[in-house]
């Protein structure tokens, strides 16, 4: 993984780093991150056969866990060192098929505000072409309102 330095602190850094060690389903579709910086994150996923469906195409959940992931790094560093988020809504546009190579997910913060962050993400093959789009909402869980 490659990170932004002056753009994260150690504490980022850190916390990244446990985000991607604690999420076992992550090393079982194989994402991988490949940059982080406050607000944006790309992540890579080998496409594989066990990920296909039964017309060899890379199954629309595999892609939807490639960028919810990316969207998710993305926020990363923008919390607070106590603060969550979780997934409120995620509308993934699926624009051509994924069959070889790996897709790599670039995610950005739109906006975040004190209560919700809205973030989009591109999904692109290995030839640069455009898969997926996709934005999704992410609500703030902060320890006081839990």
């Amino acid at each position: 993984m490659t990170t932004s330095a002056p753009q994260l602190t150690e504490a980022q850094k850190e916390r990244i780093e446990r985000a991607l060690a604690s999420v076992p389903f992550a090393k079982l579709l194989g994402l991988q991150v490949e940059s982080v910086e406050p607000g944006l994150a790309v992540m890579t996923l080998p496409v594989r056969e066990e990920l296909k469906q039964n017309h060899g195409v890379v199954h629309g959940g595999a892609i939807a866990s490639l960028i919810d992931s990316a969207m998710a790094f993305a926020i990363i560093p923008l919390l607070a060192e106590k603060e969550r988020t979780t997934t409120v809504d995620l509308t993934i546009h699926y624009l051509r098929p994924l069959t070889e190579g790996v897709a790599r997910s670039a995610a950005r913060v739109v906006r975040a505000g004190r209560r919700v962050i809205v973030v989009s993400a591109e999904v692109l093959d290995h030839n640069d072409r455009l898969v997926a789009t996709a934005v999704s909402t992410y609500l703030r869980l902060t320890p006081d309102a839990d």
